[in-house]
């Protein structure tokens, strides 16, 4: 199995890059290899989100602005977290009932491939008409 690019994003603000090969959403627990080779074991209670990235560096100069029409991804959605920061993208299985969801955000161009975003870490989500 390969193993997933992740940037984890915790509730306390600290962020740790790495891969997974077990994170599944319905399980309150995954490993993380970060770049040191150290394994960890992350409790999805203490996160804000997960973003599996195409790249660990990234682009720092990217501005995303999550305009980004895309077909079959599901409803248009934005996130309010906690701590400010708002991400607009699509979902295909949000329920209010679950600990998180998954969004494909509308920056295409951007690092990140889609998010497993914490519910506990969101102040607001809400269905849009567009981007």
């Amino acid at each position: 199995m390969e193993p997933n690019k992740i940037v984890v994003k915790f509730k306390n603000k600290s962020v740790v890059k790495g891969t997974t090969i077990d994170f599944f959403p319905n399980k309150p627990k995954f490993h993380l290899t970060g770049e040191d080779g150290k394994t960890t074991e992350i409790s999805i209670e203490n996160l804000k989100a997960i973003f599996f990235v195409k790249d660990l560096q990234g682009d720092k100069d990217h501005k995303y602005d999550y305009k980004d029409e895309i077909a079959a991804a599901g409803k248009k959605m934005r996130v309010h977290f906690t701590d400010g920061e708002v991400i607009s993208g699509y979902t295909l299985g949000y329920s209010p009932d679950r600990d998180g969801f998954f969004l494909t955000p509308a920056d295409l161009k951007g690092n990140n491939a889609r998010i497993f975003v914490v519910r506990s870490a969101t102040k607001k989500v809400e269905f849009i008409q567009s981007l």
